[in-house]
Formats: structure tokens, sequence, C-alpha cells
């Protein structure tokens, strides 16, 4: 399967101040990338690379800060998206890391890290369990350009629409067989659970709802192991500048999930019908809440987090979205850390 480079998964390097960015999403402007800082030049940084130290920065706070303050540049508004953005012009990039190339790359390298050697068999594993390819697995994150330490995990892309839904149903065989790969025990999702909503008010058992029953996530030789699955190029519709978005404020609804076949993509997606508007602070004077029929994140964290039928507590930005001249909708969109949240409701 041919995947075009620059999408989610992917990584790029700047020609100047030796920044390293992720790439978000699968439609871009044509003259840039949407991406967000990942690692930067530091002295008292904990990773090396070509002789210069570099620090990681994870929040997304934090990365719209440095930047603002160091390499304001990178910086854009997205009349398009309707929301501030990090990017980088393609004029501006040294190169693109593929998590395709980084696989192919560790079949003929010799003397590989023992996060390569993990990484690498762990696809293998996948590979040999299941109808996926060689052609369509990659391996991203920091051990792809050459900045992991010894916390690195393990980030596996799939690529394909029919591949991914293959693989996901896979899943729950492979981890039942006698392998190394398994799903996370009870003690460490209260690790988790910090990493990915710390200083948020969700609570523990909230969070363990959804969380202990996804597929995407577990340890590989006690390894933390994460799967994104990427649609096929033929299903990514339209283009970045086929839709636009419009920021209307937040708001929290509870309502029922009526389509979950879109929840193990990047970006993931559900399909709601509202019930009821808890809360709204909004720039509309009137809302029609059967218009409100998308739920849509960026966000790793809430794939697979509900399933059709089921009742969700959702809280996030609402956006109004036009595509192709087409009939407005709107969604929710689930970015913030501490404040968005979908929680499965009991």
């Amino acid at each position: 399967m041919e995947v075009p480079k620059g999408i989610e998964g992917d990584y790029l390097e700047t020609k100047k101040d030796n920044l390293f960015f992720d790439i978000k999403g699968i439609h871009h402007p044509k003259d840039r990338k949407i991406c967000f800082l990942r690692f930067f030049p530091d002295q008292n940084g904990d990773r090396v690379k070509n002789g210069i130290k570099f620090k990681k920065v994870y929040a997304f706070d934090d990365r719209f800060l440095i930047l603002k303050e160091k390499f304001p540049q990178y910086l854009f508004y997205s009349k398009e998206l309707d929301i501030p953005l990090q990017g980088v012009k393609c004029e501006d990039i040294k190169k693109i890391y593929t998590p395709k190339n980084y696989f192919k790359f560790l079949h003929h390298k010799e003397n590989l890290s023992k996060l390569e050697l993990m990484s690498f068999d762990l696809c293998d594993l996948f590979i040999q369990n299941s109808s996926l390819s060689e052609n369509s697995i990659g391996i991203s994150g920091s051990s792809m350009i050459g900045l992991s330490n010894l916390d690195s995990d393990i980030d596996i892309i799939i690529y394909g629409t029919q591949n991914s839904l293959e693989f996901q149903n896979k899943l729950k065989e492979i981890y039942e067989k006698p392998n190394s790969c398994r799903k996370y025990k009870l003690d460490e999702f209260k690790s988790h659970y910090n990493w990915r909503f710390g200083g948020s008010d969700v609570s523990f058992q909230d969070f363990l709802r959804s969380e202990q029953r996804k597929q995407h996530q577990g340890k590989y030789l006690n390894i933390d192991f994460f799967i994104r699955y990427i649609k096929s190029p033929e299903d990514w519709e339209g283009t970045y500048y086929d839709y636009q978005f419009k920021n209307l404020g937040t708001i929290a609804v509870k309502g029922e999930i009526i389509d979950s076949s879109e929840s193990i993509f990047t970006p993931c997606s559900y399909s709601i019908k509202c019930f009821q508007i808890i809360e709204q602070h909004l720039k509309i004077s009137h809302l029609d809440m059967n218009k409100i029929t998308k739920i849509t994140s960026y966000r790793g964290r809430y794939c697979e987090q509900a399933v059709k039928g089921e009742k969700v507590f959702v809280l996030g930005k609402l956006e109004e979205v036009i595509y192709k001249n087409n009939e407005p909708y709107y969604r929710i969109l689930l970015t913030d850390q501490k404040i968005d949240k979908m929680l499965l409701m009991v």
C-alpha cells in the first residue's frame, strides 16, 4: 500500500533550530505540515543525537509556550480549522521520518538496540499471527528519529482500513496465546491514569471503565506498546480545503453512541445521538441538539472509548462543520487534557 509522506505517525526535522515535530492528522495545507513540537535542543536534555542534547516535551501547553518564546515562526492560525496550530512550512523541512521506512531499515540494520529489537520482534509477532503484511506496519516514536531512552515505549502504526479492522479483531486472540504480549494489569493502569488524565477531575474508576477493555495497548516484554490505525488513502475524505470548521464554544452533553466503527482510527470518531445538554458556553444563541452528530479526537486516549449502544457524558469544544458546501453539522472535539472528557454512563 502506497502511503504519502507527512501524515499521522510521521515525524519531521527542521532545517534550522534542530527541532523534531510529530505530524498530526492526514489533511494538511499545501504550504506546510500540521505538526507539534516533540524534541528541542536543551543543555539539560537527557537524550543525545549527533552530539546535541535534546529534551522531550509532551504537554500541549508546554509545546506552544516553547515555540512562542523561542521559535514563533512555527506557529500559525488556521482559518479553515478556526484554531491556533503548530506547523512547519515545506521549505523548512529537512527530513520526514516514516514508520514504514524505519521498520524496513531495521530489517537490514546490524546491532539493534534493545528497544529496536523488541519493536521489530513485536511487529514480527503481529505479522505472524495475523493477515498483516510487512508493508502494512511501521514503528514510530522516539526510536524512529534516534532519540529514545530507557523509558521509551513502542509505538506501532498499522496502515489500511481493512487491515486495521481485521487486525483489531485478531488482537484478543494474540493476547491469549503463550507469547510475551499481554494486556495491562490492574495496578499498571494507575500509572497509565496519572500519565493520561493527571490534573483532570476524571476519577480512576471512570477511567478504568473504558480503559481496561481497550485492545490497542499493552505490554511486550514489560515495555508499553501502543497501536495507531491509519485508514487507507482512498478513505481519506476530501482535502484540508474541503472542510470549514467554526469554533462555537464549549458544551457538555449526554447521549447514545449510534456508531463506533471509526473509534480505532486516528483521528477517532463516534456518531452520537444527544438526549440532554448539561452545560453550554456558546457563541450562538440557539442550538439544535439534533445537529450534534459526531465526537472526534486526534488524541489516542479516546480510541475505543465507547461502543455502539452505550450512553456517554461528553465535554469538549463544539464546532460547526461544513464539508464541500454541504449542510452544516456539529461535532464535539476532544483536545484539552485537563478539561475535555468522554465517560461511560452507568
